[in-house]
């Protein structure tokens, strides 16, 4: 059971409450990669806040996937560092610009605690909660119980 769930923060009531479960990152990657490639279809902007550097691991992925070069290079433009307090303040300005931003957090439990705290009063944000399997074991089911869709290499399930 996640231990600080009152923490984190909920989408707004009208948008759903996503989360997705990772084994390592590059199961990350790929359960996130269909999703991120839509949002910036659609003009979205796309931050992801890791706890880890991501760089060569998606750099790996990318390059065994059937995306045209084109599409590669604007995932791979995406941050994928763990350089937050850069990435937090883009997420301002982005949204102060009326863009629309959808966030990543992936870590442990507590790094999505804090994240997530850092940008709770922040309005129309698409978050997306990435959990480490490692950390919860087999709460899984419990986790995502607080959620209204799971994200996976499936696609999206609804709860």
């Amino acid at each position: 059971m996640i231990k600080h769930f009152e923490n984190i923060r909920g989408n707004e009531d009208s948008k759903e409450r996503i989360c997705s479960f990772f084994a390592s990152d590059y199961h990350f990657e790929m359960t996130a990669l269909p999703y991120v490639e839509r949002e910036i279809k659609n003009n979205g902007n796309v931050v992801i806040l890791t706890e880890n550097d991501l760089n060569s691991s998606i750099r790996k992925v990318l390059s065994r996937t059937n995306l045209d070069e084109e599409e590669k290079e604007k995932i791979y433009n995406i941050d994928w560092s763990n350089n937050n307090e850069n990435k937090l303040k883009n997420i301002k300005q982005e949204l102060d610009k009326n863009s629309n931003v959808t966030v990543f957090i992936k870590g442990g439990e507590d790094y999505i605690c804090k994240m997530d705290s850092s940008i709770q009063k922040l309005e129309n944000l698409k978050i997306v909660h990435c959990y480490s399997i490692d950390e919860i074991g087999s709460n899984v089911s419990n986790v995502a119980k607080n959620y209204d869709v799971v994200l996976s290499t499936m696609g999206k399930a609804k709860m």
